[in-house]
């Protein structure tokens, strides 16, 4: 809405004025700001680039602590409907009920992280969510938790993500240089799948050891681990920037770029294809663990810890070959290989077996995901920023809970297993589609 104050992003103005060792002036503000001097790295152009920078250390601390957190809830919370409910369409409600204020919400909050300062909205979202997760280790602990209580929990938990992820995707150019931008894109992939990797299984055996409510409760805590991060940020000074125009007219405007950007547009088709056939059919975990491998809670966070394991294998390759400047083929190979693994899990009938094929489905997911956000941050121009990753995050969110549903009734009427094998197929079919009418895709470059 009009009236929002704006920070800009502390970038460098084209016509300042360079020193002999090569910096403008307002970069080595924008340097000292951040705590990072030429000549310090972590190993760069290495695998750990982007951790030269202070505030990207702090955001880096903070994310795993949330994270891991995230995971237990996650995967807490799918056990525990299934165990309340028996019923795998149940799972898919609950995805969905997260998924509608993401399409209700999400390219606003796009264009209000283009208009006031993204660390002052995230530490918002943030403190939400805590909320959100205490309200929910309360009514579990006290035995009291109904379905219909999970459901409008995770409908208000969408909402905040439909602030937070915006400016969350947007937050990553405050933080480093853009030479370093595929870096850490790279590394908060290897964030979020360290966390996947650990928190599943670590709210499997706390689940059978103590129950669902301290899984809440864990999340909840671990939330004060990124507001403190954000918090204790040094990011550079900027005069506000006042309102060019109306929300809605920004929000058309963003929409308008994604729509006639050719390489953003089909990086974002395809994420929504990823989402809908594909990661939506996580959902199904709980329902697989129990009803395809005779297994409990502690089967359940395995598989996704392994699902996880994979994703954070990928990553780190990622993040070690951020410099390479072929994503192009990362994308193909990322669209082609995870519903290639989908198709494969579904006809897993021993864990040892589908475990081996999650590490796969991660790395796949994985490639996919990340060179695809690359690609478009790469391309949006800064000012469009907020909204463009709105309509990406939009697109992943959205769709989602959509493919839940849809997940959830399949398994419902037809089996699990055919589920699995009805989306992972889809999946390839449309990536085949992809690959046939975007050639250049397969060749795109990206510094």
């Amino acid at each position: 809405m009009p009236g929002f104050s704006h920070r800009p992003h502390g970038r460098p103005a084209d016509g300042d004025m360079r020193t002999p060792g090569g910096d403008t002036a307002s970069e080595r503000g924008w340097r000292a700001g951040m705590n990072v001097f030429p000549g310090q790295s972590f190993g760069r152009p290495g695998t750990f680039a982007a951790l030269a920078y202070r505030n990207y250390r702090l955001w880096f601390a903070g994310q795993l602590i949330s994270l891991l957190g995230t995971w237990m809830q996650m995967t807490a919370q799918g056990y525990l409907v299934f165990e309340l409910t028996r019923s795998s369409a149940y799972l898919g409600y609950v995805a969905f009920a997260s998924g509608v204020p993401t399409w209700l919400f999400m390219v606003y909050g796009g264009a209000v992280a283009d208009r006031m300062s993204r660390r002052t909205l995230m530490v918002i979202t943030q403190t939400a969510m805590m909320v959100l997760a205490f309200v929910l280790a309360g009514l579990t602990l006290a035995d009291i938790v109904r379905p219909w209580h999970i459901l409008v929990m995770a409908f208000l938990l969408g909402t905040a993500n439909a602030f937070d992820a915006p400016a969350r995707q947007a937050f990553v150019l405050e933080m480093v240089e853009r030479r370093d931008l595929t870096n850490a894109i790279a590394l908060n992939s290897t964030l979020f799948n360290s966390a996947t990797a650990i928190g599943p299984a670590a709210a499997g055996f706390t689940y059978a050891a103590v129950g669902p409510g301290w899984c809440f409760f864990l999340n909840a805590v671990s939330f004060l681990g990124v507001i403190a991060a954000l918090l204790m940020m040094r990011l550079p000074p900027a005069a506000p920037r006042s309102a060019r125009a109306s929300a809605g007219a920004e929000i058309l405007e963003g929409l308008r770029y994604t729509a006639h950007h050719p390489v953003i547009r089909t990086m974002i088709l395809l994420i929504g294809a990823a989402s809908l056939f594909g990661i939506g059919l996580f959902t199904l975990m709980p329902a697989w663990a129990v009803e395809i491998l005779n297994g409990d809670a502690r089967t359940l966070g395995t598989l996704q810890s392994f699902r996880g394991l994979g994703a954070l294998i990928g990553a780190l390759g990622l993040a070690t070959a951020s410099r390479y400047r072929f994503k192009g083929r990362l994308v193909t190979a990322g669209s082609f290989g995870f519903p290639l693994m989908l198709l494969a899990f579904s006809l897993t009938r021993h864990l040892p077996v589908a475990l081996l094929v999650l590490l796969f489905v991660g790395v796949a997911q994985i490639l996919l995901m990340n060179a695809a956000n690359v690609i478009v941050q790469s391309r949006v121009a800064d000012g469009l920023r907020g909204r463009v990753m709105g309509v990406y995050t939009l697109t992943f969110f959205g769709l989602m809970p959509l493919g839940g549903l849809l997940a959830g009734t399949i398994a419902d009427r037809m089996g699990d297993p055919l589920a699995v094998a009805i989306g992972g197929g889809a999946l390839l079919a449309f990536s085949g589609a992809i690959w046939l009418a975007q050639p250049a895709l397969r060749s795109l470059e990206v510094e």
